[in-house]
């Protein structure tokens, strides 16, 4: 496999469009195996500079067996990626393991980049993606912070996915500090899903 470059590109506005796209796909493979499809990462914040591609979480009521929901994204053109099965875990967590696991699937060769976690209903890993999210849509100032750091992460390790992500993965964690401050004070809740 060829190690891409690690390139934030400004905020794209077919990222949107694109998502819906894979989205009714999911929808029409999975049925009533997705609870949820939602566009979430950076692609899913209007006006945030990203990398280019399309983050999505499929919600299901249980990630085992797995068998079933592979077939389903085998059918849709997604490949299972067994090396990526737990989100990362925020330092000072307290929860069960099972909170952060999930079934991770990529695009086929020469299809539109796209990152897919499935995540279990309830897990603190699904709330976290959709919290994140909707901070970020709601709070411009923390979303550019956001942006600025990952611009520079990319800057220093352009080629290094496992360094950018070492330093990314706590910034995430400071912003979702203040997103759970948010979410008490909006009594936040994940809104209608995207697909």
């Amino acid at each position: 496999m060829t190690r891409r470059v690690i390139e934030i590109v400004p905020y794209q506005e077919r990222w949107a469009s694109e998502f819906r796209s894979i989205g009714a796909v999911l929808r029409a493979a999975l049925g009533d195996l997705a609870l949820r499809i939602d566009h979430i990462g950076s692609t899913s914040v209007p006006g945030l500079g990203a990398k280019d591609v399309v983050d999505v979480q499929v919600t299901v009521a249980a990630i085992r067996p797995a068998e079933p929901l592979i077939a389903a994204f085998q059918v849709a053109g997604y490949q299972h990626r067994p090396g990526r099965c737990e989100d990362h875990r925020p330092l000072g967590d307290l929860g069960l393991p099972e909170e952060w696991q999930k079934l991770y699937f990529r695009e086929s060769d020469g299809a539109r980049r796209t990152h897919i976690h499935v995540r279990e209903a309830g897990r603190a890993n699904q709330r976290y993606a959709l919290l994140f999210r909707d901070f970020l849509r709601n709070h411009g100032l923390a979303a550019a912070g956001y942006e600025q750091a990952k611009r520079a992460l990319a800057r220093l390790h352009p080629d290094d996915i496992d360094a950018y992500l070492e330093v990314k993965d706590p910034i995430c964690d400071l912003v979702m500090a203040g997103a759970e401050l948010w979410a008490v004070a909006t009594a936040w809740q994940p809104g209608l899903l995207d697909a």
